[in-house]
């Protein structure tokens, strides 16, 4: 088949399927049913096109297309195309489709290679607690003990202020400083 030809066979069945949508909103419901059931099956070769593995959720999508294009059938615009608007819908559920599968995935990552399990610890964050602890240290215990409550085990200031002894201001001007002191101490000017 040449190019005029496919145009035409779209054309045709554009025009058929027109038919049948607008017989069925008039209260056709032969003509209904069977718009549903053409455009059903070409609804399955277009989702299988773009489904490299044959996926199985081919059946699940067609449906929810076709219920989506029920359901919005009275938004359809009589002087635009059908299939212009049958395929926005389709691309519409198509990527939100995409879109829950590559969040499934990413939460249900397989482990494909047993090997990478045995890879490098990540040490970084142990590294990082390790410096901030030593940094913590050279703080005086009205600066450390205010930041390692609040900052670092979310107590609230009250809290914090009943384990140290110290009132609530003491313990807001401590983390103030002592954060102070600490972007001081890691910039290297004291």
């Amino acid at each position: 088949m040449n190019r005029t030809t496919d145009i035409t066979a779209a054309q045709a069945k554009e025009a058929h399927l027109r038919t049948l949508f607008l017989r069925g909103l008039d209260g056709d419901s032969a003509a209904y049913r069977q718009f549903l059931a053409e455009l059903g099956a070409h609804l399955r070769g277009f989702l299988r096109r773009r489904f490299h593995d044959g996926a199985s959720d081919v059946e699940d999508l067609v449906q929810e297309i076709l219920l989506a294009v029920h359901n919005g059938r009275h938004t359809y615009r009589a002087e635009e195309p059908l299939t212009a608007w049958i395929h926005a819908i389709a691309r519409y559920k198509l990527t939100d489709y995409f879109r829950s599968r590559a969040r499934h995935d990413a939460l249900n990552d397989p482990l494909d290679d047993a090997f990478e399990l045995l890879a490098a610890p990540d040490l970084e964050s142990a590294q990082a607690k390790r410096d901030l602890g030593k940094l913590l240290e050279q703080l005086p215990d009205r600066q450390r003990l205010p930041i390692m409550h609040v900052k670092l085990e979310g107590l609230s200031v009250t809290e914090t202020a009943k384990l140290t002894g110290l009132s609530e201001s003491a313990v807001k001007i401590g983390v103030h400083r002592g954060l102070k002191a600490l972007a001081a101490k890691i910039r290297g000017t004291r």
